[in-house]
């Protein structure tokens, strides 16, 4: 896409289908797949595929949503081998044969993590009572076996040489907080015999285990206070090469694959510092070496075919896209595959982030980034949106956000917060939210605001505060409490902990019952600014009811907030065929503050006269 001088406002309809999302990058048969979600036209999700020659086309059935809700959050919703595609979606385990137009239903249930072995499908089966390791023939008629169950959490079957590796941990826990890796001997059709945990444990996060060309089995652990690669060779596990940075994502999904083996022996990976990305190369003898991209955020889906990796890369001022790097010369070449159709924005102008670091209370440093109004000078003034990331475990990304556009094409700027708690930062940093849920985010929240007030960006009464899941929980406790902040926006926000630790899906009951214990509740009688309500009424995440709650107990206080209600959404409003009515809603929620304050500062004015 183009980016030129023309400085206009980014329309809702253009920052919607712009809002095109790419994800569970992988190779298959002799291809390059991955998962398509396309806001302006129904949300569902679809398979791609791209071949040499033959450019992209849509290779799953047309109005089929390929998704799953093991975990809650899904995760390797599909595969594909020999041109048969195996997919979840709706109720169950579907495949569609080589040249056939129909999919079949395999088994009913929840699955996720598809992987293709030797000769059959493993994936990971969730039920109430607990998870499931399973396998499938690829041929003939298929029939679930099942290889290991647990009452808590199961990931990852990846199968080796005589071996199959795969990740677990527990009911109290979190992935990112304790997960094992372990391994046993397999073979297809088989059993798994002498089970070993080979990494992981209370206090430490070992994921993403991936069998190597030279027979060892790699894996991604936090031992170190980072996430960095590990190798075991059938006698001992080893450090590959330490970074001070984060060479996994937080494990919010399963299927991630933040790294991959090269046919030349090096190894590469997307290594996350603070709220950029990059990508290294790490080569036989331990070495790493930096690869120059023109991408500053890589999600964790890396897919290798011979010396070249395809990922899923995007800049400020490049939009989320796919592209194959050719690793073998010494500058790599990059062919971008797919990008969204972006017509109604070709030549805008965008507004590019500027790093802000703000030291907080404590004495430690938060990091913000500052999105300046579209076109602004260096000197600008203007209304602030600060934002808080979901999670709370997310962190600001570096990215061209077309929404973020939106704001700031309308004289707004937008100032993304990586609070305590993100990712991005090592482990410390990531878990010392827990029991302080509700008070130092929204104090890091706040001392950026306070900060851009006395550097005069912006004067009081046009600073706002908008979160989404965890991040709308922040927002609502940021408003709760004298502060910095005029309005707030929450969407699909979470009201009372100990409430959502009792209605959320049973793999993040353990997240609801670390983080709570710092500011509790959101109680109306303690909200002290105007509140927008944004949730999906199928929100299976964080209950509608609890919004309702919350917004009846406002106006009975004679405090109504404005109320979005989106019929049939569900958690991720952002994606959602509503993503534009959200939009619309919460600009003209801001406008009305602003526009409010107005109107008291002119009868204030004419008292005085």
């Amino acid at each position: 896409m183009r980016l030129g001088d023309r400085i206009a406002e980014v329309s809702v309809g253009d920052a919607v289908s712009a809002s095109v999302s790419y994800d569970q990058l992988r190779t298959g048969d002799d291809g390059l797949y991955w998962l398509e979600t396309r806001p302006d036209v129904d949300g569902s999700a679809t398979v791609t595929r791209w071949r040499p020659g033959e450019g992209q086309r849509d290779f799953s059935p047309v109005g089929f949503d390929i998704a799953n809700g093991l975990h809650a959050y899904g995760g390797g919703s599909f595969a594909v081998v020999e041109g048969t595609l195996w997919c979840v979606g709706g109720d169950g385990l579907y495949r569609r044969r080589r040249h056939g137009d129909a999919l079949e239903l395999v088994s009913h249930g929840s699955f996720g993590d598809l992987t293709i072995g030797d000769g059959e499908l493993l994936a990971v089966r969730e039920s109430e009572q607990g998870d499931e390791l399973v396998t499938v023939s690829l041929t003939g008629a298929p029939q679930v076996r099942i290889l290991a169950s647990s009452r808590g959490f199961l990931g990852a079957p990846r199968p080796g040489p005589g071996l199959l590796a795969w990740t677990a941990w527990g009911e109290r826990d979190m992935p990112w907080d304790a997960c094992e890796v372990w391994v046993a001997s397999y073979s297809p059709r088989g059993s798994v015999e002498g089970v070993v945990r080979l990494a992981g444990g209370t206090d430490e996060s070992a994921v993403e285990p991936r069998w190597g060309p030279d027979g060892a089995l790699y894996f991604v652990s936090d031992r170190s206070g980072w996430w960095n690669l590990y190798r075991w060779d059938g006698l001992e596990v080893g450090a590959v090469a330490p970074i001070a940075g984060e060479c996994a994502a937080e494990p919010w999904e399963l299927g991630y694959a933040s790294y991959g083996f090269l046919d030349d022996g090096r190894i590469v990976v997307a290594v996350q510092e603070g709220p950029r990305h990059r990508l290294v190369v790490i080569e036989p003898g331990g070495a790493i070496r930096p690869v120059d991209l023109p991408y500053t955020s890589i999600k964790p889906y890396l897919a290798v075919q011979g010396t070249r990796v395809a990922l899923i890369g995007a800049s400020p001022t490049a939009a989320t896209q796919v592209a194959l790097i050719d690793l073998a010369d010494v500058v790599p070449q990059v062919e971008v595959l797919a990008r969204p159709e972006q017509a109604g924005l070709e030549g805008a102008r965008v507004s590019t982030p500027t790093e802000l670091s703000v030291r907080v209370a404590s004495g430690r440093e938060v990091l913000a980034l500052v999105y300046p109004p579209t076109g602004a000078a260096a000197d600008w003034r203007a209304p602030v949106i600060v934002r808080a990331h979901p999670g709370p475990t997310a962190s600001c990304l570096l990215r061209l956000d077309w929404q973020a556009q939106f704001f700031t094409s309308r004289g707004f700027a937008v100032v993304d917060v990586d609070y305590l708690g993100s990712t991005g930062y090592g482990r410390v940093f990531r878990e010392s939210l827990y029991g302080r849920w509700g008070l130092d985010d929204v104090d890091d929240c706040a001392a950026v605001a306070v900060h851009l007030l006395s550097a005069g960006r912006t004067v009081l009464g046009q600073v706002f505060i908008r979160g989404a899941s965890a991040g709308g929980y922040t927002a609502l406790h940021a408003v709760a409490q004298d502060g910095p902040f005029a309005a707030a926006t929450a969407v699909s926000a979470i009201v009372d902990p100990d409430r959502w630790a009792q209605t959320v899906p049973r793999f993040q009951r353990a997240h609801a019952m670390r983080l709570r214990g710092g500011a509790g509740r959101v109680r109306a009688a303690a909200v002290q600014r105007p509140l927008l309500l944004i949730h999906g009424t199928a929100d299976e995440v964080a209950v509608v009811e609890d919004v309702r709650e919350l917004a009846e107990e406002l106006t009975s206080l004679g405090t109504a907030p404005e109320v979005l209600f989106l019929a049939d959404v569900g958690h991720y409003v952002a994606s959602s065929r509503r993503a534009g009515a959200a939009l619309e809603a919460e600009l003209a929620h801001y406008r009305s503050v602003m526009a409010g304050a107005a109107n008291d500062q002119r009868g204030l004015h004419s008292g005085q006269r």
